[in-house]
Parts: structure tokens; C-alpha cells; sequence
């Protein structure tokens, strides 16, 4: 007789892009309470780093890649998983469309960010906001903030060009030390526009964030790990349902 699966399973919906899917897995084990491997969150991931381009299908000109997603949901549904994690922000933009299509609970990334910034003691004042260009458009953060009472700044036009999006291109490239420059500036960029804090919203920005130390790093909101911590409540909420 098979061995059952361990309940409550995590599902996390991965490969865009696979470093940051890895570093999402990095962060949820760091941030679980556990004394041996036995204490850590069952999970199942799906990484398949083929699934389209998230940006170019929100800014309209590029192939949606929701019936990917789909696919990838069955799958963590198939086996056994009973809430998702989506390891990639501006997958957000569908997450409605996920959640009624693929039948299981989505934890939703800028849910878990404002949990953070609450927890941090964060409540008013300007958040600097870093995202692909899909992200920003999509505005499920700015809507997030403005329901909390925060207002938000966003890169301009040129640092968005010269800066976010080459920060993000060099992670999927493995050139993580250009990536960190890259992306230091644009925090500072942020900063020094009178931001009090700055929101990681790309899988990739962590990544090349910590790449080095910098102080301006003690001023950023990691949504990756924002997300791993709201996986963590959620299975302990469910274990205990149990």
C-alpha cells in the first residue's frame, strides 16, 4: 500500500524565472520554524521556465500565458496540492483567472507584502515600488497600498529602462554582480525621491539585491520572502484545521 501524502501540501507554481523559483524555496525553508527536516512545509513545485513571457502579454503585444499556468496548476492539483504559491509577481496580474479556473487557493504575493509593511510597523507614507512593466500596469499593488492608506512611488521612465529592467534581464542571465548595481541604484533612485521603503516586486530584485551587502538593502520589502512567511502561516492555520 503506497505511503499517503503529507497534508496540508504546498503547490508552488514556478520557473519564472527558475533562480527566482529557487530562491523562493531558499526563503520558505529559512523562514520556517523547524528542528529537523521533519518540521519543514511539505510542498510539490512545477518549474516549467517555458511558460510565456508575463509582461509582453499584459502590455498586450505577447502570448497570454494563462492555459500554461492552467497546465501547471492541474498538475500541483493532481498531486495533492491544497494551496498554491506563485512564485513570480507579475503572474499575479491572473490570479483571479487562476483561482476560478484551477480550483485552489492562491495566496496572493502583494496580500503578503502588506502583511510585511503592517508587521514592520509601516502604515503610512510613500512605498517605492520596483516591477517588470507588466507589474506596475497590472496595479494589483497600488491598489493594495491605496486600500491600506499608503501611497506609492515608482521608478521613472529612464530608471524603469536603464536600470529595473536590464537589473531583472542580468539575474536570468546569471550576471548577478551587474544585476546588484543595477538594482541598488534604482532602490537609492527611490529613496532619495522620498520612498520609505522599497517593495523587492519582481522575483529577480531579491536576487540581485543580496547579491552583496549594501545599506540600502535594510530599506527594501522582499516580496519573495513576504510570500514564503504567508506560506508559512498557511499551513500552520491548516495543519491546526486539521
Amino acid at each position: 500500500m503506497p505511503t499517503p501524502l503529507p497534508s496540508p501540501l504546498l503547490g508552488v507554481l514556478g520557473g519564472m524565472g527558475p533562480l527566482a523559483t529557487a530562491d523562493f524555496l531558499a526563503k520558505l525553508v529559512a523562514e520556517t520554524p523547524a528542528s529537523c527536516d521533519q518540521d519543514h512545509i511539505p510542498y510539490i513545485a512545477y518549474g516549467v521556465p517555458q511558460i510565456p513571457d508575463r509582461p509582453p502579454a499584459i502590455i498586450g503585444n505577447g502570448e497570454s500565458p494563462l492555459p500554461y499556468m492552467l497546465r501547471g496548476i492541474a498538475t500541483l492539483k493532481q498531486a495533492g496540492a491544497q494551496a498554491v504559491a506563485i512564485a513570480c509577481n507579475t503572474a499575479h496580474y491572473w490570479h483571479d483567472d487562476l483561482l476560478r479556473e484551477g480550483r485552489l487557493p492562491i495566496l496572493h504575493i502583494a496580500d503578503a507584502v502588506c502583511d510585511l509593511l503592517a508587521e514592520r510597523g509601516i502604515g503610512s507614507g510613500k512605498i517605492g515600488l520596483i516591477g517588470t512593466e507588466g507589474t506596475i500596469k497590472a496595479g494589483f499593488f497600488q491598489q493594495r497600498f491605496a486600500a491600506r492608506g499608503l501611497d506609492y512611488l515608482i521608478s521613472n521612465r529612464a530608471d524603469q529602462d536603464d536600470l529595473v529592467m536590464p537589473a531583472i534581464a542580468c539575474v536570468k542571465a546569471n550576471d548577478l554582480q551587474r544585476a546588484h548595481h543595477l538594482a541598488i541604484q534604482a532602490v537609492e533612485n527611490l529613496l532619495d525621491a522620498g520612498a520609505c521603503a522599497v517593495v523587492l516586486a519582481c522575483t529577480e530584485t531579491p536576487v540581485a539585491v543580496e547579491f552583496a551587502p549594501h545599506p540600502a538593502a535594510m530599506h527594501c520589502i522582499d516580496a519573495t520572502r513576504a510570500l514564503a512567511q504567508a506560506c508559512v502561516a498557511w499551513h500552520r492555520t491548516a495543519t491546526q484545521a486539521r
